[in-house]
């Protein structure tokens, strides 16, 4: 492959590609080349050369995304050592503008400093990037109440496939642009007369990280929305201004125990009445893994804040009696020590699923279902009742106060057949999200993994205006191509079992070694650098 007219990184050999064949998820595909461009004029060649000779660009940030769209076989580049690091907070105007590269982590380090912070919590935080936490609409525990990211970006830096550097922003005519005025031209009026079509196929729950945002686009007009979950397809982010919120003064607790799923959705619709910051799950499955289970078929953890202790102290005893009549037991903690032991079960799982023997992985497939908060008990239900029906042990945990939940597929790596008893489990679960009138993704975004299964959640109607989008910010359709928009098999180029590709041994460790440790913040070509080129 001929090198791109730029100044940053761009290799080709092995150890190299082998370094950035995984991310977080499920999958192992060698790329056939790795960039790192040095700054955005350099992002501008890259992506001229890429339509000139019909190459592949993959946007990657910290690699932490769970659905594919950080891998692939064309070249991946990285944005993380762009020299530009732009990191500026306004206390007066509550807004932080960033770069694609810089962290959550850093920017509510720099934001705390003004008692400020950007509410959306991924559990990736500490390590992912900005970048990646708008293309994928990204959300968190505290989505609950403060929404996923795209309400808090004001607006967007990006390159377009045409190699324009372009601003856009909320409420603001955008600049003059060949992507803008193709999708003005050629997408828009069909958008406008599809209208009624896009509110009845968009599902109707709480979050949604699936597809092109066709319903935001219709709210606000901006084609920033369209961008924002947009998993790099349509062009590569570079930087971003971001709303801020003032940091809570004073958080409360509860742990709340269920003997029964049925009560499940009556509990989160009553906790959901004192707007709570996090109302987590954690199944039978997740408290039977991790040692705590005790009669008990579910465990509710509730964070609430207010501008004050007493404040905070009562929402919680108000929330913890409107359910107490369906609970086992309700326990409430008001100090930050007492807090922390009560979540601590939540991080318990952790360490158990990073321990797992080499032939019992952890595996993200059923990973981000989301459904109406009152059909979740009845989703729980199904997906341990499909797990079990092929005897696959499966652990679940999430975001109940927003009818999402993850879930963890254990298979035995030496079973034969395993892989396709996965695929069928993933077939049957992603049909019951949709018939429970939920989408498969509430907040990972649908990578390569839920790509195939665009039509059967939105129709071809639907489907033929994502590809429109499409088109229109990428005709060249150099931008994560299969990734949205794609039919290849979702449960293929796996990173455990006899079929994943081979890496050179110590490459292949360290990528096992991140993903135990959550050390997405460790750079890739480090990995390759640290023994010899092919």
């Amino acid at each position: 492959m001929p090198s791109p007219p730029i100044q940053g990184a761009f290799r080709t050999d092995l150890r190299a590609r082998a370094a950035y064949a995984e991310g977080a998820g499920i999958y192992r595909i060698v790329p056939s080349a790795v960039c790192v461009p040095a700054d955005v004029d350099d992002l501008v060649r890259l992506t001229r050369w890429a339509a000139a000779e019909g190459v592949a660009l993959i946007p990657r940030g910290a690699g932490s995304a769970m659905g594919g769209g950080n891998v692939g076989t064309g070249v991946i580049v990285d944005l993380t050592r762009l020299r530009e690091r732009p990191l500026a907070v306004s206390a007066e105007r509550r807004t932080a503008r960033a770069g694609a590269q810089v962290t959550l982590a850093e920017l509510n380090a720099a934001a705390a400093a003004h008692g400020l912070r950007l509410p959306p919590d991924p559990s990736s935080g500490r390590w992912a990037t900005l970048g990646g936490m708008l293309s994928t609409n990204a959300a968190g525990a505290r989505t609950v109440r403060y929404g996923s990211v795209r309400p808090w970006v004001r607006s967007v830096e990006m390159v377009t496939s045409d190699g324009e550097v372009i601003r856009l922003e909320r409420g603001v005519a955008p600049p003059p642009a060949a992507a803008l005025t193709r999708l003005e031209r050629d997408v828009v009026p069909a958008l406008h007369a599809e209208a009624t079509a896009i509110a009845e196929a968009f599902p109707h729950t709480r979050k949604n990280s699936s597809g092109f945002a066709l319903d935001a686009w219709l709210e606000s007009g901006d084609a920033l929305d369209l961008v924002v979950g947009g998993e790099g397809t349509l062009g590569f982010v570079t930087a971003a201004e971001w709303r801020l919120d003032a940091m809570p003064a004073a958080t409360a607790a509860l742990r709340i125990s269920l003997a029964s799923l049925d009560a499940l959705g009556d509990v989160v619709a009553e906790l959901l009445t004192h707007a709570p910051s996090a109302v987590e799950l954690l199944d039978r499955t997740f408290l039977d893994l991790v040692g705590r289970a005790e009669g008990t078929e579910a465990v509710l953890l509730v964070e609430v804040e207010g501008p004050d202790g007493a404040t905070a102290a009562e929402i919680a005893r108000a929330a913890g009696a409107g359910v107490a009549r369906h609970a086992l037991r309700v326990e409430t903690a008001l100090s930050d020590a007492d807090i922390l032991r009560l979540w601590s079960i939540r991080h318990a799982a952790s360490p158990i699923l990073a321990s797992l023997p080499d032939d019992r992985r952890s595996l993200q497939v059923i990973e981000d279902g989301c459904v109406p908060v009152a059909r979740l008990g009845d989703y729980v239900r199904a997906v341990r009742a499909a797990a079990a029906a092929r005897g696959l042990d499966v652990v679940l945990f999430g975001h109940a106060g927003d009818g999402h939940l993850h879930a963890n597929l254990l298979p035995e790596l030496s079973r034969p057949g395993w892989e396709a008893a996965v695929a069928s489990l993933l077939e049957d679960v992603t049909s019951t999200v949709i018939g429970l009138g939920g989408t498969v993704s509430g907040e990972h975004g649908d990578g390569r993994l839920r790509a195939p299964f665009a039509r059967r959640q939105y129709g071809d109607g639907i489907v033929a205006l994502f590809r429109a989008v499409k088109t229109a910010f990428d005709p060249h359709g150099i931008f994560n191509p299969g990734v949205i928009l794609g039919t290849a098999p979702p449960i293929a180029g796996l990173k455990a079992g006899s079929g994943a590709v081979a890496l050179p041994p110590d490459i292949a460790a360290a990528l096992r070694d991140i993903e135990r440790r959550g050390g997405y913040d460790r750079h890739r070509l480090d990995l390759a650098d640290a023994g010899s080129h092919d």
